[in-house]
């Protein structure tokens, strides 16, 4: 994850970006659609498919699908570099506007485009605010090392998420699925979601695999060093989560059933709130930060984290809380779905505001 930055002398936004995410990054949204076909194929000629899944469960999910949703999450969680909280005491005011923007900002703003763009819809809605609940705690790492951001800021905001996940997750997640919408008369998750079902979800999808990363990471960083494991074991463990997630989407789209025949105009309007979402959030984070006196590197660790979210965790606490033939879980299908080509696009940004707004930077 840790690759070399992209040289600094240049002012020009760098040819050719996508070029240096792997094979398997940039053709996401290909593994994606693909996965969501054969599932359907697989959901024809097994009707049955669904009650045979549930026939041993892990909690309320099919043990087959609750084995996906651990090992999607636990390469993605053994990237994490757990020792970096020391930066914490020097860098205080840059991780509390992090804190701001990732806890407070995002869940509002995901929570207001949720309502504005599906109104009608509250199955799509509830899985958007989940994905918005969700932060930034993998994939960040490569959109900030493409944006010449800096490694270091971005391992601690990532670790800083990820403990924060596990301890506020359940708690936004039943304010801003049940409590709220009251506030203003509506009715907000088309039952009552409590605070315990989403913690459950959490500590299992979340806490499990968590758990599993940082010991990975703590004995095999002591056994073999620090640079093997950076240098030769995560990118050999890092592909499988794709892996993961693909053997999860094939799963739930076998048991869809008709509701795939609206795939494509669903898609397009869970999509919609989504790239607003990306863009908003991006803009804003990236000049809040240049108000407040950060250099272009912090700056731009900053945006991308605030930006980007956690739809493996996403999906997880939607399968485990509404089900894994839910709208709330479709939702949060499609946020990988159009995440890299968004948050390419995000890069190619960065770079350009670089040149305009940190021209020491570019230098």
């Amino acid at each position: 994850m840790h690759a070399p930055e992209a040289p600094m002398s240049s002012p020009t936004v760098p040819v050719g970006v996508a070029r240096k995410l792997s094979l398997l990054d940039r053709l996401l949204p290909v593994w994606i659609v693909a996965a969501m076909v054969l599932g359907i194929g697989l959901g024809r000629a097994f009707p049955d498919l669904g009650t045979r899944l549930d026939t041993v469960k892990l909690d309320t999910v099919s043990l087959p699908i609750a084995l996906g949703l651990l090992w999607m999450m636990y390469p993605v969680l053994a990237k994490v570099r757990y020792g970096e909280f020391g930066q914490l005491k020097t860098r205080g005011k840059l991780f509390a506007t992090s804190l701001v923007l990732n806890w407070v900002v995002g869940p509002v703003l995901m929570f207001a485009l949720a309502w504005l763009f599906l109104p009608d819809l509250p199955h799509y809605r509830n899985g958007l605010i989940l994905i918005g609940l969700a932060r930034c705690i993998a994939m960040v790492l490569i959109w900030n090392m493409l944006a010449c951001g800096s490694n270091e800021v971005a391992a601690v905001l990532v670790a800083l998420n990820s403990v924060f996940q596990i301890l506020f997750y359940s708690v936004l997640g039943w304010l801003f699925l049940t409590v709220i919408p009251g506030w203003f008369g509506q009715t907000g998750a088309v039952f009552d979601v409590s605070m315990w079902s989403i913690a459950r979800s959490v500590l299992i999808f979340l806490g499990v695999p968590l758990v599993a990363g940082a010991l990975t990471r703590g004995v095999l960083t002591k056994w073999k060093g620090e640079a093997w494991y950076e240098q030769r074991f995560l990118p050999r463990l890092g592909p499988t989560a794709l892996l993961g997630l693909l053997y999860t989407i094939v799963l739930m789209f076998a048991m869809q059933g008709e509701k795939m025949t609206r795939l494509p105009l669903d898609v397009v309007r869970i999509s919609l709130p989504l790239l607003v979402y990306f863009a908003v959030m991006f803009t804003s984070a990236f000049f809040v930060s240049r108000k407040l006196g950060f250099n272009y590197e912090e700056t731009t660790s900053l945006s991308f984290t605030a930006a980007g979210n956690n739809f493996e965790l996403a999906i997880a606490v939607a399968v485990g809380v509404f089900g894994m033939a839910s709208g709330e879980a479709l939702a949060g299908v499609v946020g990988p779905l159009i995440e890299v080509p968004a948050l390419i696009s995000l890069v190619y940004l960065s770079l350009w505001l670089r040149r305009g707004f940190f021209p020491e930077a570019s230098t």
